[in-house]
């Protein structure tokens, strides 16, 4: 799962998005306005959002985000624990709120609370493509009951594919939505995953799901 974190205070966003990318794909500004860009053109998993950003405040970068029809969980970074203000909070579109100061644990806890609501709002937990199934919770693929062990960037390339089944994603799409914007990587570093993976997903198997659109990018047929 990718997120973005809008947080101001440098030090305080190194240390956040160093222990989130354990686990996550991070991408960090430090401003409402590229946040707002950012979630114009890139799908997030959960949006972590400082209150206290200078200019534009969290509060109406929330409400411009709901505004632009952005339907993401939006949890919030709060150093306020007036009741008035969580209501606030709530009432422009936040999906729930930490009061500084957290530790990573419970910040983890929060994210995963709302990612898996966001799941059973839109994505099932469980994904299905003919006999391929894979858990999203839980991390694991398998196909005709045979389990298949993938690396994270392998899995989120997987699910991305599935989700979109019957389209074709870019090499930039795929870049966009695996791998934190920031980073120096090429698009070639796409197709080497898609290497690994096919050796473990289709190459096994009698049917290939995994189709290359030449020129273009890669996608796995609709139903």
């Amino acid at each position: 799962m990718k997120l973005l974190l809008v947080e101001d205070n440098q030090r305080l966003a190194e240390r956040i998005s160093y222990y989130l990318r354990k686990s996550y794909v991070v991408d960090v500004v430090e401003n409402g306005e590229d946040a707002l860009e950012r979630v114009k053109s890139i799908e997030y998993g959960v949006i972590l959002l400082d209150l206290g950003l200078p200019g534009m405040s969290g509060l109406e970068v929330c409400k411009n985000m709901r505004l632009l029809k952005v339907n993401n969980p939006i949890l919030v970074l709060t150093g306020n624990s007036d009741m008035t203000d969580r209501i606030s909070l709530l009432d422009a579109g936040a999906d729930d709120y930490v009061t500084k100061p957290f530790n990573t644990d419970e910040l983890r806890a929060r994210i995963a609370a709302v990612g898996r609501r966001q799941n059973r709002n839109h994505i099932r937990s469980m994904i299905e493509y003919r006999d391929l199934k894979m858990d999203v919770d839980q991390h694991k693929v398998s196909r005709l009951g045979v389990d298949i062990k993938l690396r994270r960037k392998e899995f989120d390339i997987l699910e991305y594919l599935i989700i979109n089944k019957g389209r074709i994603m870019t090499r930039d799409m795929i870049m966009d939505h695996v791998w934190s914007s920031h980073t120096n990587s090429w698009t070639s570093t796409v197709d080497v995953h898609i290497k690994h993976l096919r050796d473990k997903v289709d190459k096994p198997f009698e049917d290939a799901y995994i189709k290359t659109a030449y020129g273009l990018g890669y996608k796995v047929d609709g139903e």
